[in-house]
């Protein structure tokens, strides 16, 4: 297929949609995809970004660890 019948394809599914919440999903998947939009994150991502542009960051050990225990709290 070309990119022009995909994106036909594309636009031909998406409107079967029924689902606000897909459909929401598409939209938000889109604007990440596409730089638009706000990526919102909550305050500990905030203080974590500000670690690291501040050149503080994890060695490999305490990352696994640390997806470890946010693994564990799902």
């Amino acid at each position: 297929m070309t990119t022009a019948e995909l994106k036909i394809d594309l636009i031909n599914k998406i409107t079967k949609i029924k689902e606000l919440r897909i459909i929401e999903e598409i939209h938000k998947f889109l604007d990440f995809e596409l730089g638009e939009g706000e990526y919102k994150v909550n305050i500990d991502q905030k203080n974590r970004i500000g670690e690291a542009q501040n050149d503080h960051i994890m060695d490999e050990d305490d990352a696994n660890n640390a997806i470890e225990e946010w693994l564990n709290e799902k």
